[in-house]
């Protein structure tokens, strides 16, 4: 697939344009990720309520019946519970790792293995969260684009 990059003055609007012979997975995940970046989620940060882009997220974590979303430096509370946040946006880019926590793929920099075969996924942002074993499994398949077997 080539990729074409072309530089626009400001005064026009950013846009991306696929060209393909017919929408086959790989243009349709292309067209999701685009998407994707663009949409945002209402977090609250003690007495202001913030639109933060999703592709900002570095993880979501339940803490005593509250949601919250952790990016680079900040943290923010979530008004959503987190299986609303993981039906909402439990899509190609997060992925739930474990009862309390859900991931964006796009933060993690590294996974390494861990006791009790679990893993441990080091994020963008330095924390490292862990990967529940019971949730291994589907993490190989979502990181091998599907073709996983163990």
């Amino acid at each position: 697939m080539k990729v074409i990059i072309e530089k626009i003055s400001k005064e026009k609007e950013e846009q991306v344009t696929i060209l393909c012979h017919g929408v086959s997975k790989e243009v349709a995940e292309i067209e999701h990720f685009v998407k994707t970046r663009q949409e945002g989620i209402e977090a609250y940060d003690e007495d202001n309520i913030e639109m933060i882009p999703l592709s900002d997220i570095c993880y979501v974590e339940a803490v005593d019946d509250r949601v919250f979303a952790y990016l680079e430096h900040k943290v923010y509370e979530v008004k959503l519970r987190l299986y609303e946040f993981e039906q909402v946006h439990g899509d190609k880019q997060f992925f739930r790792c474990s009862k309390a926590v859900i991931v964006n793929l796009m933060k993690i920099q590294a996974i390494k293995s861990a006791l009790n075969g679990r893993f441990a996924a080091i994020l963008t942002n330095g924390e490292t969260v862990i990967i529940s074993r019971k949730f291994v499994p589907e993490l190989k398949e979502r990181l091998h684009g599907g073709q996983y077997d163990e």
